[in-house]
């Protein structure tokens, strides 16, 4: 969710291997052969934290679509209705206290510690207890991915101080909270032994490869090898052995860089020429580049911790590679062997997978403690012809040497975008949240929109970005070789062109059906093989002619086989929907609505004439707060039959 800049995020891509646009004479259509199921179907659907839901002989997609909207409210279809579970400032029931949220701002750092943080982003329901299907009680696992400053200081930005810096870290990372339905509405437990904030200055581990190299040593961490917090909490996933995977996407804006960045470093936003910050360096010398040039090293990963356990330490797990992770899509090979997914959001960026050097223990949840800190990490290219290969980012293969900047495995998975741009990985229009259908193994890959596409000096379209520019967006779906998730081979097509019919494009496959959308973002796909995707386009894209037509943001469901998609919930006025997922008996989904009334990309302010929204409390001395809603069946029946 790269809400930052705006239409096109960062420091370019600098690649100059041959693009996909340089390596094609026709934009034919792609055609995709699609795997073989990569396990037997209750295994992914243990994985997927579902049991097999009663499949009817009517269509996959049951419910009416509705109409787009610009009210400042959550709309779902007739029959169902939406909840608020639990807001931004909600004390999340942690036994050491529940401070209450304070309509004034006035909540303390420390409050923020007990409270739900600021932007509620990728989420995941765990049954209670561990290993059961339990549908009526478990953890709320949620990211809060960028402070709201608006929102969270009667004043803003303005009195700019460690106070408030200190604040700002305590609303984001990620939030277990114990829920349990009750007459059919869910309810925080309160209080709860499971409740847990982790934040920017929750202490954590540093797994795998980056592990004590002089990159990751700090004042704070003079072996490399302990770190503190975590930020940007975007996408999620979560294992089979039952832990939480949060990634860390746009960290550099919380960072005041050097004024003469490295290579390296500008890859990463660590630059003076990017004027977006959140100003924490200001007032933290952790977070000044100056005072603390190793720190900004410690974030980008994806960082793995037991909801199930509130003593347990994060472990940022680096094999998986550093960058704006965008989801940690994880399934399990034929083999055993665990296979991890994951996006860079950023306009030209890589699609990575990590397969594991060991295969899981399904009976020994300990023995898979360090699973992720061992394996190969891959970045994908996309070839002409519709066929793909994962290139293997390992040091002294493909010109990741030292030579080129690279002296050690660490430093590939440090520089991870540095180490694709040696391989000639394909650039790609956003790569954000990835979904697994159950029955065919066929992956889908949503591609949010990249307006930079074709202007004068970047790359035009191709097969895989197929739009030049790109505002609209499009989902990408490959099969792997042979149905397995390790293979070294993928074929891949374009699968739904979003937008507007009237910005269809006749030579690629795929063009809209249905109820027309823009910016796919969140995605999953249930256990009954409905696709759920949720959309973001900015609110300040969104109040302009070419995108009004869309109305606030989305949810929609979409049937893989006939593609025709159907409008299931409308968002608040300046929102993002996000974080879906469902109960294992597919009775509720959850969706957050991150950054309702958002205005710029600093968040919300109570003050400002241009105010978009009051959700979900609407009152007079209120704010717009981000929040998690539970969209039910009146009937109690499964969601979208």
């Amino acid at each position: 969710m790269s809400r930052f800049f705006e239409p096109h995020a960062g420091t370019p891509n600098p690649s100059r291997h041959p693009s996909m646009a340089e390596l094609i004479a026709n934009p034919a259509r792609r055609t995709l052969m699609t795997g073989a199921t990569a396990a037997s179907l209750a295994s992914v659907l243990a994985l997927e934290g579902c049991a097999a839901l009663p499949v009817s002989g009517g269509p996959l997609v049951g419910f009416k679509g509705i109409p787009t909207s610009a009210e400042d409210a959550v709309r779902v279809p007739e029959g169902y209705r939406a909840d608020v579970v639990v807001a931004w400032g909600d004390p999340i029931g942690d036994v050491r206290g529940m401070p209450a949220f304070q309509w004034n701002a006035g909540n303390s750092a420390a409050d923020q510690e007990l409270q739900s943080g600021t932007h509620h982003d990728g989420m995941h329901f765990f049954p209670l207890p561990l290993g059961s299907d339990n549908s009526n009680h478990g953890l709320l696992v949620m990211n809060h991915e960028y402070p709201d400053n608006g929102g969270l200081f009667p004043d803003g930005m303005a009195n700019w101080s460690l106070a408030k810096v200190r604040k700002a870290q305590a609303a984001l990372g990620c939030s277990v909270q114990e829920i349990r339905l009750v007459e059919g509405r869910w309810q925080l437990v309160r209080p709860s032994r499971h409740a847990r904030r982790i934040h920017a200055n929750t202490p954590m581990r540093i797994g795998g490869p980056a592990a004590g190299h002089p990159l990751m040593r700090t004042a704070a961490s003079p072996d490399g090898r302990e770190a503190l917090g975590t930020l940007n909490n975007c996408a999620s996933g979560f294992t089979p052995w039952g832990t939480y995977l949060t990634c860390e996407e746009n960290f550099s804006f919380h960072f005041r860089p050097a004024a003469e960045p490295t290579r390296m470093e500008e890859r990463y936003e660590l630059s003076p020429k990017v004027r977006f910050s959140f100003r924490w360096g200001e007032a933290d010398p952790r977070f000044d580049m100056v005072r603390s040039r190793n720190e900004p090293n410690h974030f980008g990963w994806v960082v793995e911790f037991d909801p199930f356990d509130p003593d347990s330490v994060p472990v940022k797990r680096t094999a998986l590679g550093r960058f704006s992770h965008e989801g940690a899509t994880t399934v399990i090979a034929r083999d055993g062997r665990v296979v991890v997914y994951s996006g860079d959001d950023r306009g030209f960026e890589y699609l990575y997978k990590f397969v594991s050097s060991r295969p899981w223990n399904p009976h020994d949840r300990a023995a898979n403690r360090t699973l992720l800190d061992e394996g190969t990490l891959q970045v994908a290219r996309c070839n002409a012809d519709g066929s793909g290969e994962w290139l293997d980012l390992v040091h002294g293969r493909n010109g990741l040497t030292a030579a080129n900047g690279f002296d050690s495995q660490a430093a590939v998975v440090m520089f991870a975008r540095a180490a694709g741009d040696q391989v000639g990985a394909t650039r790609m229009d956003r790569p954000e949240w990835i979904a697994r259908h159950p029955g065919t193994g066929d992956l889908y890959l949503t591609l949010t929109n990249n307006v930079g596409r074709g202007r004068q000096g970047a790359e035009g379209a191709n097969p895989a970005n197929p739009r030049a520019p790109n505002p609209y967006g499009h989902i990408m779906r490959w099969a792997e070789a042979g149905g397995d998730h390790t293979a070294s081979r993928f074929t891949w097509e374009t699968f739904v062109l979003a937008g507007d019919p009237q910005h269809a494009n006749p030579a690629v496959r795929g063009n809209l059906q249905g109820d027309l959308f823009a910016s796919p973002d969140g995605l999953f796909i249930d256990a009954r093989g409905v696709m759920w995707v949720q959309t973001d386009v900015s609110p300040n894209v969104l109040l302009k002619d070419d995108h009004r037509v869309y109305g606030n943001n989305q949810v929609l469901a979409i049937d893989p086989v006939t593609r025709v998609a159907r409008r299931f919930l409308t968002g608040p006025r300046g929102c993002e929907l996000t974080g879906g997922c469902m109960t294992p008996d597919g009775r509720t989904l959850f969706v957050n609505i991150q950054h309702p009334g958002e205005v710029g990309s600093l968040g919300t302010d109570p003050a400002d004439p241009r105010r978009l929204s009051n959700w979900p409390d609407f009152r007079p001395d209120g704010r717009p707060r981000s929040a998690t809603v539970a969209v039910r069946r009146g009937d109690g029946g499964v969601v979208g039959t």
